[in-house]
């Protein structure tokens, strides 16, 4: 075996070594200096070239470290938890929410979205120290009927807070007034509220609160 084909061992056992070694091609050992750039192995990026040539004539001997290496890349992509997703993460535990609705709780007081598990943690907290139910992010403390989360709504409202203005818009749709509903959808969305852009294409889909377009059907 010659010394060039010697340079780079790239066998399964030594890929440690190789992902250190990749200042030089892997084929001739031609280090990488101003007028030669080496370019990676785009299957496995443990090895780099300097040619073309050198990388065909280097293939049988990588070819194994190289479909192993891949496979490894591609159940790591696979299996990759996501940093987060388009509901964002809990305020609290900082994981990002559960894509089902149906596992968190949105709190009036501060319009913070909070997942149950944090939601939960926070309620035998209160029932081992018997305290009286407060909001697990801002502490404020929870009404105990409807009026008095219809009050901390309006109150966010009064704060330019998108989300409680969506919230509001929401509960004006259910009760049929769809101008009202309109009104408040338009101003999240204008706050940059994502979900308060549905919502509108929502009502114009549907033409409640605003004419609805039958060229368009």
């Amino acid at each position: 075996m010659s010394d060039d084909s010697a340079a780079v061992d790239t066998s399964c056992e030594n890929e440690a070594e190789v992902v250190d070694n990749t200042s030089c091609c892997a084929s001739c050992g031609v280090a990488e200096i101003d007028d030669i750039k080496l370019k990676e192995c785009t299957a496995c990026y443990l090895v780099r070239y300097c040619s073309i040539k050198c990388q065909k004539a280097h293939r049988p001997k990588h070819k194994r470290a190289c479909k192993k290496r891949a496979a490894k890349l591609r159940d790591e992509l696979l299996f990759k938890q996501p940093e987060s997703n388009h509901r964002g993460d809990c305020p609290i535990c900082m994981i990002p929410l559960p894509l089902d609705p149906g596992k968190t709780t949105i709190m009036a007081c501060c319009s913070k979205l909070i997942c149950d598990g944090c939601d939960y943690a926070n309620d035998i907290r209160e029932a081992e120290a018997s305290l009286d139910p407060e909001c697990p992010f801002c502490r404020e403390t929870r009404p105990s009927d409807d009026k008095g989360l219809d009050n901390q709504r309006m109150k966010r409202i009064k704060a330019n807070d998108p989300v409680a203005m969506r919230r509001e818009g929401t509960e004006n749709y259910l009760k049929g007034d769809y101008i009202s509903a309109f009104e408040y959808f338009t101003k999240a969305a204008g706050l940059g509220d994502v979900n308060a852009h549905y919502k509108l294409a929502v009502l114009y889909d549907e033409g409640k609160g605003v004419e609805k377009d039958s060229r368009k059907e």
